[in-house]
C-alpha cells in the first residue's frame, strides 16, 4: 500500500512509517489552506484534511494523509491540539484528533501578534527546529510526550478507524 503524506516534516512522516510499517510512505509538500497557525480545533481539522486531500491528487492511487497542529481555546485558557486525516482514492475521510495541553499566557499573547507556534516555541525554548524535534508538547512535558508520539497517537486512531470501515 502507498501513502501519501501532505508534509515534509520528519515528525510527522515517522508518525506514519511507525504505524503503517511496510508500506511506501512518500511525503510531499502541499499548502494546508488554512492560516500558517490555526486557531480553532475547526480550522487545524480542515488544515489535515486539506493536506491530505492535496496528497491524494499528487498520486491518485495511494491514501492521502495529513497531520496539523494548532491551538484552540477553552473558555480563556488557549491550548495546543492537533489533527489527523486520511482521505482515500473513493473520497472517504476519517478524522481524529490527539493530546491537548495548556500553554502559558506569554504563548498566547505572541501568537495573538501574528507569530507561528514553532516560532514562538525556538525563542521560548532557546532553540532551533523545535516543530521538527520535540515540539511544544515535549517543551511542555518535559520531554515526556514528544511531537512525533502525539502524532502517532493520531494516526493510531486513524489507522484503526480506516481498518474498520473499511
Amino acid at each position: 500500500m502507498k501513502l501519501i503524506i501532505g508534509s515534509k516534516n520528519p515528525t510527522k512522516i515517522q508518525a506514519v512509517e511507525n504505524i503503517f510499517p511496510g508500506n511506501e510512505v512518500i511525503s510531499v509538500d502541499v499548502p494546508s489552506d488554512v492560516n500558517a497557525q490555526p486557531f480553532s480545533d475547526e480550522e487545524t481539522r480542515k488544515g489535515a484534511i486539506n493536506r491530505a486531500t492535496h496528497s491524494l491528487e499528487k498520486t491518485p492511487d495511494a491514501i492521502g494523509v495529513g497531520l496539523e497542529g494548532g491551538v484552540m481555546y477553552v473558555e480563556e485558557q488557549l491550548f495546543l491540539c492537533n489533527w489527523g486525516a486520511i482521505v482515500t482514492k473513493d473520497n472517504q475521510i476519517i478524522t481524529a484528533s490527539g493530546a491537548r495541553i495548556a500553554l502559558p499566557q506569554e504563548i498566547d499573547d505572541q501568537l495573538k501578534q501574528g507569530y507561528e507556534l514553532g516560532d514562538v516555541m525556538d525563542r521560548y525554548a532557546n532553540k532551533q527546529g523545535v516543530r521538527k524535534n520535540e515540539g511544544a508538547i515535549g517543551i511542555f512535558t518535559s520531554d515526556f510526550v514528544s511531537r512525533q508520539e502525539m502524532f502517532t497517537h493520531v494516526v493510531k486512531l486513524l489507522r484503526g478507524q480506516w481498518e474498520y470501515f473499511t
